[in-house]
């Protein structure tokens, strides 16, 4: 094959266009080496000296200060590609292949276009068709090389930090709260606003055990948090700012709080779009950690403890570990009870009842979740976590005093640690205030446009000094009545009457699963003729208890047999009403505890099939109005008007107007003068008057 570039530049690629791509690997480069991009703007001159006219000769130099690692974000090199795709490009320049693609994906890429457009690619060794397999197999190796460089520099490159790492001497931009010594150690940061910020945050954490409940105290104490700039304007600067749940993680996360040294924590790896993903490795995958290297805040024992907490709530949102965190609901021994019969966890139901009520169901569903088989048990917990209550109440009885003491000293710590930080935060509002002060006092007067500024500035200072100094006078007072002798007597009170307390409605159940996973391990139940509690407390100790299994619904509703006697019993000689009256004056309630009524009592008469008032006194012979109307010869409304006067006896079966006639001999009452009832013969008809008497 001949190497003469003239042969191979032929009237076909003369036709189409030249394509000049530059780039250079970073920004530093573009500034400082100008020598390597002024020969490949140079490289023109080669393309006029082929026979291409200048004006058909492109430039493209987008990609200045972008690696060639990878085409994702080189917008240049992806219009060449384009270009030579689509059959413009009777030529690329590069001055090398390195500035074309350091990638063999895409570099072949590159090539297998070309020979299918049939366009040269010319760097500064000579012109090359990659349609020729010579050139294409020494294009492929130039390719082949390049990428190897790149794995080569970053290979020294990384040698020498891994290297320097080992021993501990390679610097790493450390966290807030930690900085370097002029003599190259790690000490605290000499601020003591910041060291008592960065403890507070671990003291806040080792206490509660949440991230969120960190953000949420010291966004409640009105708290700021430091953060020191990285990059860019005002590098180095420490700037004060609302606490963030991720800014907790993340230093919850950093083993440099613990003293310890730490290099290869994580690594750069790619997605599937190819673009960068920075991904974390695990601890025992560390390239370097050396503990002890530095003061820290504390200990490695304590950091490795948060990272378990962490793990654990971290696992608590994930579909395996759902319910594993403490959470609402009235359920207490949520995530602790494990299954008495396949040892498996047992998750947390909530039943509606009386559309308000939600009733706790502890159950084991995961053979019905996983194998589509029979749940092991449901066990209703309502009954369950009262035996559990019980039981604390007795083990914490003789510890009542020592926790109401331990409970003053974390309050009045609490209050202390509160106090101090608002201290704090006005002494660098007052700092502040007064270097904006100095600012105001040491600028020309005359120049009113920046003493206006400065102005303004050193007024805001005095206002935001203002609002602390009101706000920590405020919470002093609050502070005196948290800490006065009638708190600290209410404290004794309430822990001397530990019960009370458990059993007020007013206490959150989240408080309450708090208590409980601080003293008990895990509860296991077996549901037999009895159900079996067997409790693991914190420590070792065990206990073990037994319930009676909850009685179905259908016996809970049902009415209690001396009740039902009862009503049968009065209902010889009273009406439904009148029975439920009697029956709420004995102190008798349904079973929700309801007072009974007329409706109740007529309810339980017919679930028991017991006759009613009525029917009883029919059995006895007593009549109706209308069947003693016409055995007297009147109307209806002279027998009620009669049953009113005590005329004619009546016996009550409803209201007033219910009632029935007790049946007469052989005598018959008629009405008279003066409205008044005489007996007669019964073979008589009599006919009222109004102005006679009966005949």
């Amino acid at each position: 094959m001949s190497t003469d570039p003239y042969q191979k530049v032929t009237a076909d690629h003369l036709r189409r266009d030249a394509f000049l791509y530059i780039r250079q690997s970073s920004l530093r480069q573009v500034l400082e080496n100008t020598e390597s991009t002024k020969r490949q703007y140079a490289l023109r001159d080669r393309a006029l000296a082929l026979g291409w006219p200048i004006e058909r000769i492109h430039v493209i130099d987008s990609d200045l200060g972008q690696s060639g690692a990878s085409a994702k974000d080189r917008d240049g090199f992806q219009q060449l590609v384009s270009e030579v795709a689509i059959g413009h490009a009777g030529i690329v320049l590069g001055l090398e292949v390195s500035r074309l693609a350091r990638n063999n994906a895409d570099w072949h890429r590159l090539l297998e276009l070309s020979a299918l457009t049939r366009t040269l690619i010319l760097d500064e060794d000579g012109v090359y068709d990659p349609g020729h397999f010579n050139d294409r197999l020494l294009l492929g190796l130039k390719g082949t090389m390049s990428e190897a460089e790149l794995h080569v520099i970053k290979a020294r490159l990384l040698g020498g930090q891994r290297n320097k790492a080992r021993r501990g001497e390679l610097e790493i931009p450390l966290s807030i709260g930690l900085v370097y010594h002029p003599n190259g150690t790690v000490v605290l940061d000499p601020d003591r606003q910041i060291q008592d910020s960065v403890r507070l945050l671990f003291e806040t954490y080792r206490k509660t055990q949440s991230a969120s409940m960190v953000v949420r105290r010291f966004r409640r104490e009105g708290w700021v948090f430091p953060r020191r700039i990285q990059h860019g304007i005002g590098k180095g600067e420490v700037h004060w700012g609302e606490l963030l749940t991720a800014r907790v993680l993340q230093i919850l996360h950093n083993p440099r709080y613990a003293g310890a040294y730490a290099y290869g924590r994580s690594r750069t790896g790619r997605k599937a779009d190819l673009t960068p993903a920075v991904l974390k490795v695990p601890q025992d995958e560390w390239f370097v950690l050396i503990r002890d290297a530095h003061a820290g805040y504390i200990d490695w024992d304590e950091f490795e403890r948060n990272q378990t907490t962490l793990r654990q709530s971290m696992n608590a949102f994930s579909s395996e570990g759902r319910g594993r965190w403490v959470r609402e609901g009235v359920g207490l021994l949520q995530w602790r009870v494990l299954c008495g019969r396949c040892g498996r966890r047992m998750r947390v139901r909530y039943q509606k009842f009386n559309d308000e009520i939600l009733l706790p169901y502890y159950v084991c569903c995961d053979a019905a979740a996983h194998k589509a088989e029979k749940a092991c048990q449901s066990i209703r917990g309502r009954e369950v976590d009262a035996a559990i209550g019980r039981l604390l109440l007795d083990t914490l009885a003789p510890e009542t005093l020592e926790i109401a003491l331990a409970v003053e000293d974390e309050i009045a710590g609490r209050v202390e640690e509160a106090r101090e930080q608002r201290l704090k935060q006005l002494e660098r509002a007052r700092y502040e205030a007064e270097l904006a002060r100095r600012r105001y006092m040491n600028v020309d007067p005359t120049n009113r446009m920046v003493a206006d500024t400065l102005e303004a500035d050193w007024n805001a200072r005095l206002r935001h000094l203002d609002m602390l100094q009101q706000d920590h006078e405020a919470k002093c007072q609050v502070d005196q009545k948290v800490l006065g002798d009638e708190a600290r007597g209410r404290i004794r009170d309430l822990a001397m009457d530990f019960p009370a307390v458990w059993n007020d409605p007013h206490i959150a159940p989240l408080e309450k699963k708090r208590l409980i996973g601080t003293l008990i391990e895990d509860v296991t139940l077996l549901r037999a003729e009895q159900i079996a509690i067997h409790v693991r407390f914190r420590g070792g100790k065990t206990a073990t208890l037994g319930i009676d299994k909850p009685k179905p619904m259908s016996v809970i509703r049902k009415t209690l047999p001396e009740v039902v006697a009862l009503v049968d019993q009065w209902l010889e000689d009273g009406s439904d009403q009148e029975v439920s009256e009697r029956l709420n004056a004995l102190g008798h309630h349904n079973w929700k505890g309801e007072p009974f009524t007329a409706k109740k009592v007529t309810t339980i008469r017919m679930a028991y099939r017991l006759k009613s008032r009525f029917e009883r006194l029919r059995e006895r012979g007593m009549l109706t109005a209308a069947e003693m109307a016409k055995q007297l010869g009147v109307c209806i409304q002279n027998v009620y008007d009669m049953g009113q006067k005590g005329i004619l006896r009546q016996h009550h079966y409803g209201h007033r107007h219910r009632c029935l006639f007790e049946p007469l001999g052989e005598k018959v009452f008629v009405k008279g003068q003066g409205g008044r009832y005489r007996p007669t013969q019964p073979k008589l008809i009599i006919v009222p008057s109004t102005t006679q008497g009966a005949v």
